[in-house]
């Protein structure tokens, strides 16, 4: 599992993860995890000063996809040396069931700037939604020799001050390496600057950064990546809080009326059958653009959370009458 750069010396991924955090993220046990690497090469790319085992965002996808198949029934011998894109093509070929358990692929974005990379070290959480590169050098010092060989998301480059220098060198870099998004992150810039900026089709944001509208950005990368792709899904953007009851409880439970003389339950019955409901519309409703997936994540996230609070108010109302809530819940049950 190589960097995926030829400038290898130049890069430091992020995030890493800890053996503990892939196990739980692959359902491996730790020691498969080091067998694996001592007879097949499969470790991690890293290690801590301490000498602990940091694995970057490739090696976590490309155990993923290894670990995907194991559990399918392929023996490691005989797939542990695969390259990506065939191990792609070996869950493709056994099925849908096990592709849909694989996460997305974060989106990459590499990061130039000695200085905001130092930011992002104190603000790793920004930057969790993507797979991040980081290169501490100035602009000027990798302008003619940076070079990757993966896609490459998204440039970010920190400049002290922006210029028409500045903005041209952003634009040479962006063009060879094939981002099609593009930040500066400036200290001092007037309008006239900006406006060249938006002109060529790039972002500005001032610096110190504020957090929450940086993470947003990262996040958006991922929703316009996917949408270059085609249409997808909006239940494959969120990942929604299941459900606590089937539908024979929340009819079980709407017959609660007949104990407590109340018209509570059956109202509460019949608002998460609607969220239900609607919550599945939103599942499969298709969006071709990011500003759609960002409308509709919004409607699909509120009305799972509301579904989530109601059953939250129906379980109060069950754990005051538990033992009616089961009597009806067993007559409907045998019914």
């Amino acid at each position: 599992m190589n960097a995926p750069a030829k400038n290898t010396a130049l890069f430091e991924p992020r995030p890493l993860y800890g053996i503990g955090t892939v196990a739980r993220l692959t359902s491996l046990k730790p020691d498969t995890l080091r067998v694996w690497e001592r007879r097949y090469g499969l470790g991690a790319s890293y290690k801590s000063p301490s000498g602990r085992r940091q694995y970057t965002q490739s090696d976590l996808e490309h155990l993923q996809l290894i670990a995907a198949l194991v559990h399918d029934g392929a023996r490691i011998g005989e797939i542990a040396r695969a390259e990506r894109k065939t191990l792609e093509l070996l869950i493709n070929g056994r099925g849908k069931h096990l592709a849909k358990q694989l996460p997305p692929s974060k989106p990459k974005v590499l990061f130039i700037g000695a200085e905001l990379c130092g930011w992002l070290d104190e603000h790793q959480g920004c930057i969790a939604s993507v797979s991040a590169l980081l290169v501490r050098q100035s602009l000027t010092d990798v302008l003619d020799t940076l070079t990757a060989d993966d896609d490459i998301a998204m440039l970010v480059v920190g400049c002290g001050s922006l210029s028409t220098t500045h903005i041209n060198a952003v634009e040479a870099l962006a063009k060879r390496l094939g981002s099609p998004q593009v930040l500066v992150v400036y200290r001092l810039a007037n309008d006239r600057w900006l406006e060249e900026l938006g002109r060529r089709g790039a972002s500005a944001l001032e610096f110190p950064l504020e957090p929450a509208r940086f993470a947003y950005e990262m996040g958006r990368v991922a929703v316009e990546a996917d949408a270059r792709q085609g249409e997808f899904n909006l239940g494959e953007l969120v990942k929604p809080k299941p459900r606590s009851y089937d539908d024979k409880e929340l009819a079980a439970a709407g017959d609660l009326k007949r104990l407590l003389n109340c018209e509570c339950p059956r109202h509460i019955v019949d608002l998460i059958k609607s969220l239900n409901e609607f919550e599945q519309y939103g599942t499969e409703c298709s969006v071709e653009n990011w500003q759609d997936a960002a409308v509709h994540a919004c409607i699909y996230t509120y009305t799972n959370q509301a579904r989530y609070l109601m059953e939250k108010a129906l379980k109060a109302v069950i754990e005051e009458r538990g033992g009616e809530f089961q009597t009806l819940f067993n007559e409907r049950k045998g019914s």
